[in-house]
């Protein structure tokens, strides 16, 4: 785990760097449109491949905070906004494991939506009708296979991340009462985030089962595209 001043620095850097990417892309209402088609039909494959955990009673609420609030099609211009301006106050209120989960979720973000205009590039006129093989073959043409393992790792430092915060038996009060002073102060959107989070973990009671899950399918999803089977996209998971 990194000292509170190297969370800080971290989340400074990426946050800057996402505001400015997502600042860019943003001046195109294209681009945009063909992003959204993407992002949601990212996101039903999410939902199909984890389709068992979104039923499961202890796992469905952590589930729905990673498919919606870390990967969903929704845009996250306000809350990178919010963090922005209210940084040195939420590392005073915070512990390291809250800063690491705002980094870690700026950082994933991010890196989504380089490789997520990658992706719109490769799949060209395909965009308004996205399929498995299509996906598939966008997703190898891209290649960046680094930058997709790193994509993986965030979320299990992520998910890591958010597990500890739920072990300091402060952090519950302190989002509580932040609660008020965030809505007031105009940064709703990272309280809503992090209380979300916090709640979906903690209810949980251990993340190392639901990370394990996670973690396995999506690298087998990673590696059967790489491999050039698009049928993985469509595999009914049990666990």
């Amino acid at each position: 785990m990194d000292t509170k001043a190297e969370t800080v620095e971290r989340l400074t850097a990426r946050l800057e760097a996402g505001i400015e990417l997502r600042g860019r892309l943003r001046s195109d209402a294209e681009a945009t449109r063909r992003r959204i088609l993407l992002r949601e039909w990212q996101s039903g494959r999410l939902a199909h491949t984890h389709a068992d955990l979104l039923a499961d009673r202890r796992f469905h609420d952590t589930a729905l905070f990673f498919m919606n609030d870390l990967y969903g099609a929704g845009d996250t211009v306000k809350r990178d906004a919010d963090i922005a301006r209210v940084v040195p106050t939420v590392a005073k209120l915070l512990p390291v494991s809250g800063l690491e989960t705002v980094a870690d979720a700026i950082e994933l973000d991010t890196l989504s939506e380089i490789l997520d205009v990658e992706m719109v590039a490769a799949l060209g006129v395909r965009i308004e009708t996205i399929d498995a093989r299509s996906y598939g073959e966008a997703y190898r043409r891209v290649g960046r296979r680094d930058d997709r393992e790193h994509q993986i790792d965030l979320i299990d430092h992520l998910g890591h991340a958010l597990d500890r915060l739920t072990h300091h038996s402060f952090a519950g009060t302190a989002l509580t009462m932040m609660r008020r002073p965030a809505r007031l102060a105009g940064f709703g959107d990272l309280q809503t985030f992090l209380e979300d989070g916090h709640r979906a973990f903690h209810k949980m009671g251990g993340a190392d089962d639901f990370l394990h899950i996670i973690l396995t399918r999506e690298r087998a999803v990673m590696e059967g595209l790489f491999a050039g089977d698009d049928d993985v996209l469509e595999k009914t998971w049990k666990h």
